[in-house]
């Protein structure tokens, strides 16, 4: 299966995309995210929700799809997750859909990269915001409608990016900038997605088969960085880790290429999958968008 291709996993799983609400976050044109909403509307899906930082550009992703399965609900979300209170705005819109009562699969899908150092309105270094604390407190928010799912599932993108550093939880702000590096602000934040996949699994992987993972394919590298794949097989593992059902049995799992990562052989490192590291991130996190989460 890691030489499958998205279009070839979509019609493996048609059965598990039709009839579901997915919200995809980073769906710009020409993306990652994009080519994976495109790709999984064939299969039918009751609503793609595009949640995106640039609404006219969520709306490009929005008329490609229309123009291809013009029968397919669409809708979009404007989010910036460098903001608490954009996440909160946008996860209240969410929460208000009566015509959308649950989420049945969530793609953590947005990254960004960011040359010189900088914080956010918020006082958090912007890579770690924006790839994660963005999406642990929208996660968190809408987690009543994706409880509320027959099936949930919750997908963080993560990338070999992880192996660059592990979280520096006593100066996660790189001294305020002064040792700051873009690579290593990297590694931090691809960390963190790995370790909140590991928490959520913890937490909520009894509940109503609650199913969170983490996939790191070669395509969510920094762009600088030689990619390994072609968009059609790197997102074929958005694909894999959204809708196979055999990964049931792997609740928190690591993917790589369409398949459960194996630490011994694969390039996982340990200390994106430590329990410890994975709850001390919770704490913290919960700390800096100022609200607990219990489950």
């Amino acid at each position: 299966m890691p030489t499958a291709t998205a279009n070839e996993l979509v019609e493996r799983y048609a059965d598990y995309i039709k009839d579901r609400v997915i919200i995809t976050t980073g769906v710009s044109p020409n993306s990652l995210g994009a080519y994976f909403v495109q790709t999984i509307a064939k299969a039918r899906p009751a609503w793609l929700i595009l949640a995106s930082r640039d609404v006219k550009k969520a709306e490009k992703t929005q008329a490609a799809i229309a123009a291809s399965h013009p029968d397919i609900k669409t809708r979009i979300i404007q989010v910036d997750l460098e903001s608490l209170q954009s996440v909160r705005d946008a996860a209240a819109v969410v929460n208000s859909w009566s015509d959308i009562p649950v989420v049945d699969v969530l793609v953590n899908n947005a990254g960004m990269l960011v040359d010189d150092y900088s914080v956010t309105v918020d006082g958090v270094e912007r890579q770690l915001a924006a790839n994660h604390l963005g999406h642990f407190l929208f996660t968190n928010l809408i987690m009543d409608k994706i409880l509320a799912s027959k099936a949930p599932r919750v997908v963080n993108v993560s990338s070999e990016g992880h192996r660059l550093n592990q979280f520096r939880f006593d100066d996660y702000n790189f001294e305020d900038g002064k040792t700051y590096d873009i690579l290593r602000a990297y590694g931090q934040a691809k960390t963190a997605n790995i370790l909140m996949a590991t928490s959520l699994a913890q937490k909520l992987g009894q509940k109503r088969g609650a199913i969170d993972r983490v996939l790191g394919n070669k395509e969510g590298r920094p762009d600088y960085i030689p990619q390994m794949l072609p968009i059609e097989k790197g997102t074929a593992t958005h694909v894999y880790a959204a809708f196979d059902p055999g990964l049931s049995a792997h609740n928190g799992s690591y993917l790589l290429d369409c398949h459960v990562a194996d630490p011994l052989v694969d390039t996982i490192k340990p200390w994106a999958t430590s329990p410890f590291e994975a709850e001390k991130l919770w704490r913290l996190s919960e700390k800096l968008v100022g609200q607990k989460f219990s489950y």
